[in-house]
This record gives C-alpha cells, structure tokens and sequence, in this order.
C-alpha cells in the first residue's frame, strides 16, 4: 500500500440554522488531522447548492448529468476524496434531508470508496441515522466501516468553547474509526487506480 496520506472529506451534514455540527465536526477533524495519515478536507453542505427536487434521470442513471453550477465544488471534493466521514444529527429518527440531496446528487464519486460515520443527537447519539446512511452508502457502492464516534446528549458533553470535557473515550473511538479508514481507504485507492471500478 501506497505511503501517500489520504484525503480524507469530513462532510457536516446538517445546515440548519444553530446547528451543532460544526462543533462535532471540529473536534473530529483535529482527530483525523492527529492521526497522522489523512489531509483532512472539511465540507460544510451550507456552502453548496443542494436542490432537494433532483432531474428526470437521477444521478445514479446519467452520473455525467450537468449539476447546478453552485454544486461544483462539493462534487469535486467529494470526486477526489479516498475517503469520507459524515458528520449527522439525528432529526426525529433519521438524518437530515440536505444529506440526503447530496447523496443523491452524486454517484461515482461514492463507489469503492470507505465511508466512516461520526453522530450526534439527544438520546441515541445519532445512532438511528448511522444505521440508516448504512443502507444508503452501500446502494451506492461505497464501503461503509463498522466503528462508528457517538455523542448521545451531546449538549452536555462539550463545554461553551465547544472542547470535549472528557474527551478519551470519544478519542480512543475516532482512532479506532481512522485507522479502518486508513486500511480500506489506502486498499481501495490502489485497487481504483489498478482497476477502475465499473457498475452495470
């Protein structure tokens, strides 16, 4: 396998308004940038236009279909990323709806590519919506790993300067989650690159 680190998109995947994603995110992505073998690139989705109606021939039909012009970015960070961790809340069982979009929105640039989940919420820890993207992640060919970060009753566990006030379980969890990422993500880059993958 190839020294070369990885690049590695964080995606926050909620943009509501006083969202705490940024936060999470935050804390995750000084994790990821610790570990040692990832360029760390942070997308916030309240950056990128994400119309929630998608075309008559979705995404996964036509993947060279034209995208809104505001997509652009999001679309090329995800493309050349080896990897990905999506940061989500839980919204009343599952995840948010702007996640979804993005998702939807885009096709190759998920396949044969390890897929990581950090989550967040009042009681399950986001945990719901991690089960769901699960599903979602491996219609589209993507792997997901089996460690997940949770931060159940996330509200009390940062203090106002958004610093985790115990913070080595939930570091000891995200080296766990890296380290997959690190192995599936260096395996799979050189596999695409050796042997481009291809969908019926």
């Amino acid at each position: 396998m190839s020294s070369q680190p990885l690049r590695l998109a964080v995606v926050i995947g909620s943009v509501r308004e006083s969202r705490f994603g940024p936060v999470v995110t935050g804390w995750f992505a000084e994790q990821a940038r610790a570990h040692g073998r990832f360029d760390v690139d942070v997308i916030d989705l309240a950056d990128a236009d994400l119309p929630l109606a998608l075309p008559p021939v979705p995404p996964a039909m036509d993947p060279g279909m034209p995208r809104p012009a505001g997509m652009a970015g999001l679309t090329r960070r995800l493309g050349e990323a080896d990897a990905v961790v999506v940061v989500t809340p839980d919204y009343n069982r599952s995840f948010p709806a702007s996640l979804k979009a993005a998702i939807d929105w885009h096709y190759t640039e998920w396949q044969a590519k390890p897929v990581g989940f950090v989550g967040y919420s009042g009681a399950s820890g986001g945990l719901l919506a991690i089960e769901q993207l699960k599903q979602v992640f491996g219609e589209l060919h993507a792997h997901t790993v089996r460690d997940y970060v949770s931060f159940p009753r996330y509200y009390l566990l940062f203090d106002e300067e958004g610093n985790l006030k115990d913070p080595d379980e939930h570091a000891t969890a995200a080296t766990v989650m890296l380290d997959e990422l690190d192995w599936w993500g260096s395996v799979l880059r050189d596999a695409r690159r050796d042997r481009p993958y291809a969908t019926r």
